[in-house]
C-alpha cells in the first residue's frame, strides 16, 4: 500500500516531536531529516502490522481537518506530508538476514 499522510512536526529545544494522527503514531527525531525518517518507519510498521492482522488501514485525512496535535504545547508545530510504502517496508524487513556466530575450533 502506498499513501501520503499529513504529519505534525513540533520543534522543541531538544528534538522534533512527530505525530501522524490518522495512524495514531508518535515518535521523534533529532532533526527534521531524522524526524521524517522516524515518521516514515513508524508509519510503515503500523500499516504492515494492520495488514498482518487484516485490519483496515485509515485513509489519509485532509490537512484542514487536523486540529492541534498531542505536542501543540511543546513548541512550534507545522503540518507536512510523509509518503509511505508498506510493500517496500515489508520487503526490507523480510530480507534482513540473521547473522550467526560461528564456532571457532
Amino acid at each position: 500500500m502506498q499513501a501520503v499522510y499529513p504529519v505534525l512536526f513540533t520543534k522543541t529545544k531538544e528534538c522534533i516531536l512527530v505525530e501522524a494522527p490518522d495512524l495514531e503514531v508518535l515518535t521523534e527525531g533529532k532533526d527534521m531529516k531524522d524526524a521524517i525518517a522516524m515518521a516514515r518507519d513508524a508509519m510503515e510498521l503500523k500499516c504492515v502490522t494492520l495488514e498482518d492482522y487484516k485490519k483496515e488501514i485509515p485513509v489519509p485525512s485532509n490537512t484542514l481537518d487536523i486540529n492541534k496535535g498531542t505536542f501543540a504545547e511543546e513548541g512550534e508545530t507545522i503540518v507536512s506530508y510523509v509518503d509511505i510504502d508498506s510493500g517496500e517496508y515489508r520487503r526490507k524487513i523480510d530480507n534482513k538476514t540473521v547473522r550467526r556466530r560461528q564456532r571457532v575450533s
